[in-house]
């Protein structure tokens, strides 16, 4: 590969769409139950294809795990869109982060992924990360302006506290809720009282 991160994309052909998708589900389902280092020989097997097509749609273990995880980031790109210029800027920035964190503990190791994503050209979620840390930085800066958000707070240092969330998350073994009071600690922390 010439060094660019490569980004799977769905086949034309009608065979090709089928094995795509059925090595997405399946991998979608093994990161789920095991997390990012679930086998991809097993990944394949459920999908009912070798590992040679597995390999062929996605050479590396990062463009499965992008292409799994594509939707939810797009998603919150689109969350932040429909939030922005809402009546009250603090609301939507928490409903936002709810979701955020949420996302980046769709499975265990994906908060790391994407921690390291954000900040390296090299992979394949680099864009779509960008994408998204740029409309949740968007939201926080409404919330500043708004003067509900403490104004020395960085969109780097928010996605920093929003990882840190996502690991407790992750880390809460058989609790997909995690500690929703360790968001609200955050949420308390950066936040400005209301008069």
């Amino acid at each position: 590969m010439d060094g660019k991160a490569y980004i799977a994309q769905r086949p034309k052909r009608a065979d090709g769409r089928r094995n795509y998708d059925a090595i997405l589900a399946a991998a979608r389902k093994a990161f789920e139950s095991t997390g990012a280092d679930a086998s991809l020989e097993d990944i394949a097997s459920q999908a009912g294809v070798a590992i040679g097509t597995l390999y062929r749609h996605f050479p590396t273990r990062a463009s499965l795990v992008e292409a799994a995880t594509r939707d939810g980031l797009e998603n919150l790109v689109a969350h932040a869109e429909r939030l922005s210029g809402a009546a009250d800027p603090l609301d939507a920035l928490t409903a936002w982060m709810r979701e955020a964190v949420a996302h980046f503990s769709t499975f265990r190791g994906l908060v790391g992924i994407l921690a390291q994503s954000m900040y390296d050209e090299g992979t394949p979620s680099h864009t779509m990360c960008n994408a998204m840390h740029r409309s949740g930085a968007d939201l926080l800066r409404a919330a500043q302006a708004a003067g509900s958000v403490r104004p020395d707070l960085t969109p780097d240092e928010l996605f920093d506290l929003l990882s840190g969330a996502a690991w407790v998350r992750e880390q809460a073994a058989g609790d997909r809720d995690g500690s929703p009071r360790f968001l609200q600690l955050v949420l308390e922390g950066i936040t400005i009282p209301r008069a």
